[in-house]
């Protein structure tokens, strides 16, 4: 059986992107992992494959429409997309990215218009749960360009699929995390990012559905918006701590993480709230090393970023359809110790 790319991958320990770009010479690959990557495909046996150029595949140009560019999350999404459009370029797939830092609907929709007059054949997109934005996808679909959401989803759309977590799910994983932490007694603070995004809303509405439904015992004492903000979520927990000094926990279900530790620092606490956070990143795994969080929901961001223009490029050159309508990621719990 011929070796594949992603045994070599497998073998030695990187993406399959990575193992494409090293046999291909397309640079971006330290050399000393692309050497050991052509030294193992070569023990392996791999026998690359001669590019097609009969030209029945045609080209085409996928756009990607990101919200919350500057949180920590975004990381490994765009290290999906990354990946993901460097493999597609010898498919002769076009990638276009538009990011945005906010949760803004004009924004959103402007960003999808501008890449519609640039041409493009599908769009994957973080969508923001608004009505000019339902239209607008909606729309682009009529005209026969294919949707794909992806982290966040939004109802009321013919979308293909939706690729992310099931954040009611991971908002109930929360709330049972929070159970054992606190024995199911307690006050308990949640610190959400925007309001207007789907998937805090989601997080949150998880949370305290199965906080009702499982532990009447724990009183919600707040639901505060930080916007993301370090500063911002440090200053809400100051406050509220200074008002509630007996807390038990705080669930925070978006970015500025950091901003529980800068509190903790500033009220000068001898034993803090049991605290759960969102999404492993490197600043994020600090405040677990630190003893500053208990627990981390993981969603597997590059996965995220890595499926949605594959499958918009098979729909487009193959005619291939996903076979669900959801793609779910992985709801990973992290603690210090399984990092």
């Amino acid at each position: 059986m011929a070796v594949t790319v992603q045994q070599i991958a497998d073998a030695t320990g990187v993406s399959r992107g990575t193992v494409d770009r090293a046999l291909n010479n397309r640079g971006r690959v330290d050399p000393e992992v692309a050497e050991r990557i052509r030294r193992t495909a070569e023990e392996m046996g791999y026998v690359k494959k001669p590019r097609k150029t009969n030209g029945k595949r045609k080209s085409c140009r996928i756009g990607i429409v990101t919200q919350l560019a500057g949180a920590s999350f975004m990381r490994e999404i765009n290290r999906g997309i990354r990946e993901a459009a460097e493999e597609l370029r010898d498919r002769d797939v076009e990638v276009l990215v538009r990011e945005s830092l906010s949760v803004d609907e004009k924004e959103q929709v402007d960003a999808i218009e501008e890449l519609r007059k640039e041409g493009i054949d599908g769009l994957a997109v973080m969508p923001v749960d608004a009505e000019s934005v339902r239209e607008k996808i909606n729309e682009l679909i009529d005209d026969g360009i294919p949707v794909v959401t992806f982290n966040s989803d939004i109802v009321g759309t013919r979308r293909r699929c939706f690729v992310g977590m099931d954040n009611v799910k991971s908002g109930r994983t929360a709330a049972g995390l929070m159970k054992m932490l606190t024995g199911g007694q307690g006050k308990v603070l949640v610190i959400t990012g925007y309001f207007t995004n789907h998937v805090n809303i989601s997080r949150l509405a998880g949370f305290v559905e199965e906080i009702k439904a499982s532990c009447p015992g724990i009183e919600i004492v707040g639901v505060q918006g930080s916007f993301d903000d370090a500063a911002e979520v440090e200053k809400i927990v100051v406050n509220t701590m200074r008002t509630i000094p007996d807390l038990d926990g705080i669930l925070q279900v978006s970015g500025g993480q950091e901003g529980i530790r800068a509190a903790f620092e500033a009220l000068g606490v001898e034993k803090r709230p049991h605290v759960i956070i969102y999404d492993q990143t490197p600043k994020n795994e600090k405040v677990l090393r630190e003893d500053v969080a208990d627990f981390l929901i993981d969603q597997n961001g590059y996965v995220q970023g890595y499926r949605p223009p594959h499958i918009l490029a098979d729909i487009i050159q193959k005619n291939q359809f996903p076979e669900q309508e959801q793609i779910l990621t992985d709801i990973t719990i992290r603690t210090k110790y399984n990092l």
